[in-house]
């Protein structure tokens, strides 16, 4: 299995969730993801299936959301 992508991120409502849903649900080699809204960093989890790290990123932010890679 494919070990887990940790993002900071902008996504900090359940609206915010919502308007990124579709775009993570439908990409390719994404197998599930969440995002902690409580967490101060507003951290987005990613289990892929294929996807590089870029490719999550490329995906938020073409929702419209800051995001970059938890080191």
């Amino acid at each position: 299995m494919e070990k887990e992508m940790k993002f900071k991120t902008s996504i900090n409502c359940g609206g915010c969730v919502a308007k990124v849903t579709p775009l993570l649900n439908n990409a390719d080699g994404i197998k599930e993801w969440s995002v902690d809204t409580d967490n101060p960093d507003k951290i987005l989890t990613v289990v892929p299936n294929g996807a590089t790290q870029d490719e999550v990123m490329e995906t938020v932010k073409k929702a419209g959301f800051k995001i970059e890679p938890v080191s």
